[in-house]
């Protein structure tokens, strides 16, 4: 299944550039950096998990949601986290609300990731 690749690399990207903003925090410091690079590598690993679930049960109704939830997640990390790191690189946002949009959607890929759990295999 595509979708299933798609957020494996994600997560990879996920991952990555959450060792890199940790590497970045414990050189020149912040409390953004720390917290976008501990949201980026802790969802990386919770996306893993997800493609992994949905590609152990392609075409089923609750595999579907859960990828659903996971593309949530990551948009919503990248918003977040993404703000986060341009607030302590470029002194400025993404864009106003970036990071409580994000955070928002992180909350909701969560809750739509829970959902999927109510449907049968």
């Amino acid at each position: 299944m595509p979708a299933t690749r798609l957020l494996l690399f994600l997560a990879g990207l996920a991952g990555a550039a959450g060792v890199a903003l940790a590497a970045a925090a414990a050189h020149l410091g912040g409390v953004g950096l720390e917290t976008a690079a501990t949201f980026l590598i802790l969802h990386a690993a919770a996306l893993v998990g997800i493609s992994a679930l949905a590609a152990g049960a392609p075409g089923m109704p609750f595999a579907r949601v859960a990828l659903i939830g996971g593309f949530i997640l990551f948009v919503g990390l990248a918003l977040f986290s993404g703000d986060l790191a341009a607030r302590a690189f470029l002194d400025d946002r993404l864009f106003p609300m970036a990071a409580p949009i994000g955070g928002s959607l992180l909350i909701g890929g969560w809750i739509v990731l829970a959902i999927s759990a109510a449907f049968r295999r």
